[in-house]
């Protein structure tokens, strides 16, 4: 009799334990966000002609007004389409028909869905079209996921330039290769003497990305601003990845420190230095100074990349 009761306790507390065993445990509280999007504010400022620079968080957007719509480059991060929604109407109530990306990263693209549901075509190098509907992952396996159909270039071309023209306003889009990425465009609007690099150029005087993982290439780089410099003259308003409004002096400036990379680190390649090695002379410690702001990571960032334009598939 008390051995039967013992069993039937045991059991009971073996089938106890196993319910709690069961139970998910408390989820942990979310992770504060990275970014605080209620904080951002979009600062508009007006280029002339119709013609406006939208800055918030991630890459400069361009916005040009025509007689019967607008057309916009790049659409930033999506939680702060609202935001930008809202930038725009105070320039005008028209709405945007063409949205240009200028390459395939997230805070240059993220905002593409909600733009598209309002009836904007997008518009880009057929590579971000690509990239976008696979998924990417960069250098250091950062992987970003497939995105929606809503959120992929509707129109795309392959090389050379293409026209786009909305009540008026006519943006030049030319594909510069291996750049940045492999599906970098560049937009001009001749009539407001405006150049858009996406993140070809930044203005913020620091080494800028080379996402050679995903086609990028130090000689690309300086292809583009090469180009840029022809166009562009002595009013031009620059309107570059991240930073503020740049000019034609910006870009040489920060096409000399993209040669000085190449040249020195090309000749080290070519000696059959290995990365680390390359790493560990620091052959560009004099413009670290500047340019990586006494950040070690971004110095040796960009000594990487540098590398591997030279190294990429």
């Amino acid at each position: 009799m008390i051995r039967t009761a013992m069993a039937a306790l045991s059991a009971a507390a073996i089938l106890t334990g196993s319910a709690y065993a069961q139970q998910p445990a408390p989820a942990a509280p979310p992770a504060p966000p990275l970014i605080d999007w209620e904080k951002i504010q979009i600062k508009t400022t007006d280029l002339g002609n119709n013609t406006y620079m939208l800055e918030g968080q991630g890459g400069n957007i361009t916005v040009a007004v025509g007689s019967d719509g607008i057309i916009m480059v790049d659409s930033q991060h999506a939680p702060l389409s609202d935001k930008i929604k809202a930038a725009i109407k105070t320039i005008s109530p028209l709405p945007v028909k063409y949205l240009v990306n200028t390459h395939f990263h997230g805070d240059h693209t993220g905002g593409n869905d909600n733009f598209a549901k309002d009836g904007a075509t997008i518009v880009a190098h057929d590579n971000i079209r690509v990239r976008l509907a696979a998924g990417t992952r960069n250098a250091v396996g950062n992987v970003a996921a497939p995105r929606s159909a809503d959120a992929l270039p509707k129109q795309t071309y392959v090389g050379g330039s293409i026209m786009l023209e909305v009540g008026g306003r006519k943006a030049q889009l030319t594909h510069v290769s291996n750049a940045h990425t492999d599906g970098d465009t560049w937009v001009y609007f001749a009539d407001a003497n405006v150049l858009c690099t996406g993140d070809t150029v930044n203005n913020l005087k620091r080494y800028q990305n080379i996402d050679f993982f995903n086609g990028g290439d130090v000689r690309g780089m300086i292809r583009a601003a090469d180009t840029y410099l022809k166009v562009a003259n002595d009013s031009t308003k620059v309107v570059v990845g991240h930073g503020p409004l740049a000019s034609k002096k910006d870009i040489a400036e920060f096409r000399d420190m993209l040669i000085t990379s190449r040249d020195r680190i090309e000749k080290l390649v070519n000696e059959g230095k290995t990365e680390q090695e390359v790493l560990e002379l620091k052959p560009l410690a004099d413009l670290d100074a500047k340019w990586a702001a006494g950040n070690p990571q971004l110095a040796t960032n960009h000594t990487r990349n540098v590398y591997g334009s030279f190294k990429r598939l």
